[in-house]
């Protein structure tokens, strides 16, 4: 102890952390379809990556993000192998993926997006923001409403989907959906789409605020007022929903991501599933 007092030693963080096998990493882990390892700018993942790393210094971590595409079986053996990753958070996880990633990090994973009897879920429920904001446009009086949902692969996506069927039908209205990107393009798509196929449209409930935003770019180079002709509604409460008026629901993410990193250090024990609530946030457009 004299001798490392006088050389100024000091420990490696990272090999006493491997000599203790926590590892040195949590691993943020976007699910991506088959094939794909490019991730496209996402702020929804820049939050969550911000709030991990702020997690991890505390913890003397690191954190780092890599997309993990479905049925990937070489990608997956490499992360059990990988001795650095102290937990992995998976994002927009497909359920599909969990039994094989929870075998080989048993205890080591967490999921946003679809749990399993291995991996805990935690999420924001998307359900009840869906359900609420469906129902807040008909009691205004719009009977014929879209909603533009995310990819289908996507757990959270299905949520929304099953919320707005049960909401329309139970209302005795058709169920009409129309699945695009996360993205201002897919938005835009959606609107162009829904034009088409239902012209007389009253409202679109989109399943993201960027998302929203592009279906309202299309309605207006159409001629269609918001929310004079159209009502419309985002989700995620981002800052430009409102500087732009749009009516949102909140989503706290920070919240989320601090639970699932939190989660995965801790190791086994706690609830299987922790859902964060929602609150619609009304504004101009609908």
């Amino acid at each position: 102890m004299r001798a490392a007092d006088q050389l100024g030693y000091v420990a490696h963080g990272s090999a006493s952390a491997l000599a203790a096998g926590r590892g040195t990493h949590v691993l943020i882990a976007p699910v991506t379809p088959h094939g794909v390892t490019r991730l496209d700018p996402c702020p929804y993942l820049d939050r969550v990556v911000r709030t991990a790393a702020q997690l991890g210094t505390t913890q003397g971590l690191g954190v780092m993000l890599r997309a993990l595409p479905l049925d990937d079986d070489r990608m997956l053996d490499a992360l059990g192998r990988d001795r650095d990753i102290a937990g992995v958070v998976l994002v927009n996880a497909h359920t599909r993926l969990l039994e094989r990633i929870s075998h080989r990090l048993p205890g080591r994973v967490v999921s946003i997006g679809a749990g399993s009897a291995d991996v805990p879920l935690v999420d924001v429920d998307t359900h009840a923001s869906a359900a609420a904001l469906t129902a807040h446009l008909l009691e205004a009086g719009l009977r014929r409403v879209v909603l533009v949902s995310g990819p289908t692969r996507i757990s959270c996506t299905s949520r929304q989907r099953l919320a707005f069927a049960e909401v329309m039908t139970e209302a005795g209205l058709p169920v009409r959906i129309v699945p695009v990107p996360f993205t201002g393009a897919g938005g835009r798509a959606a609107g162009e789409a829904l034009l088409r196929r239902w012209p007389t449209t009253e409202a679109v409930v989109a399943s993201c605020d960027e998302t929203a935003l592009g279906v309202i770019e299309a309605l207006t180079r159409h001629g269609r007022r918001v929310p004079d002709d159209v009502a419309v509604t985002g989700f995620d409460d981002l800052p430009l929903a409102a500087y732009a008026g749009l009516t949102s629901a909140t989503h706290p993410v920070e919240e989320i991501a601090a639970a699932a990193v939190r989660r995965v250090l801790g190791g086994t024990g706690g609830p299987l599933e922790q859902w964060f609530a929602t609150e619609p946030v009304l504004r101009r457009t609908a």
